[in-house]
Parts: C-alpha cells; sequence; structure tokens
C-alpha cells in the first residue's frame, strides 16, 4: 500500500503543475485538475491534503466551487476574459497562416467554455462567498455530473 501512496502524491503533484499551468493556458482544464489534485493527496496523505486546502490556489479558484456555491462574478468575468484573450491570441495567430481546422476547433472550445461559465456554474454574491452563507441549490449542470452531492475521501 505504501506504493499506492507514492503514486497518488506524484499523480497529484502532476496534476497540480498541470492545473498551475492551466491557470495561464485555456486549453489546460484548471479546475478539474484541481479537484484530481485533492481526490490523488487525500489518497496520498492527509498532510498533502490539508497542505493543498490550505493554499491560495486552492481557495481563489475551487473553495467555492467544490462547496457547491458557485463563483463570485467577478471570478467569472476574469476567467472569460483570459480564456478569450488568449484563445483570441492563438486565433489570430493560425487564421494569419491560413490554419483554419484548429481555428475552429479552438472556437468550439471557446464556445464550451462560455456556455459552462454562464450557465453551468452558479453566480453567487460577494457576501456569499465570504461568509459562506450561499444556497447549495443546483443547476441544470447537474444533470450533467458538475453538481450533486460532495463526498468525503476516506483515508487509510
Amino acid at each position: 500500500m505504501k506504493i499506492r501512496k507514492y503514486v497518488f502524491a506524484a499523480l497529484g503533484c502532476v496534476c497540480l503543475g498541470l492545473g498551475t499551468v492551466g491557470i495561464f493556458l485555456p486549453v489546460l482544464p484548471t479546475t478539474p485538475l484541481y479537484l484530481l489534485t485533492v481526490f490523488f493527496f487525500a489518497n496520498s496523505s492527509q498532510r498533502l491534503h490539508d497542505w493543498f486546502l490550505g493554499t491560495g490556489l486552492y481557495r481563489k479558484h475551487l473553495e467555492s466551487f467544490v462547496k457547491k456555491r458557485g463563483m463570485m462574478r467577478s471570478t467569472k468575468i476574469s476567467v472569460i476574459c483570459t480564456v478569450t484573450l488568449l484563445m483570441g491570441f492563438g486565433f489570430y495567430m493560425m487564421a494569419r497562416k491560413g490554419v483554419w481546422i484548429p481555428c475552429v476547433i479552438l472556437a468550439v472550445v471557446w464556445v464550451g467554455h462560455i456556455l459552462y461559465f454562464t450557465l453551468c456554474v452558479k453566480t453567487i454574491p460577494q457576501d456569499e462567498a465570504e461568509t459562506g452563507n450561499a444556497e447549495t441549490s443546483g443547476t441544470e449542470c447537474e444533470a450533467a455530473g458538475t453538481g450533486g452531492e460532495r463526498k468525503d475521501i476516506e483515508t487509510d
């Protein structure tokens, strides 16, 4: 079982690194990678799990999302603007060279980001995000698997 813990710790570090890179590169999904980091760290070491939950990365990008409260409007706007700027630059560079198939793929991914953040992620007021008093009502995206009950992960 010790090897399993080392494998989970290594996978958690890889997901943490890729998720952090995903903050700047919209092709890498930050939130799912950070959720995987929590899973792997929880299964490898309680100390790693507690450390990650205490980091600013977790609190800024995941805490309210994991607790099913959604994201503040300012966070959503920041994510959408960053994604739009970076993908727009990539689109421009590819279109300039006449590479159209990747442009179409990038445009589809961009539309997916916009739809997900506007329709599936609940917008919460600033005061609810700070106090933690938001309701945990779901959205239409629960059927797609992005909502539902949070399951605590047991460790050995």
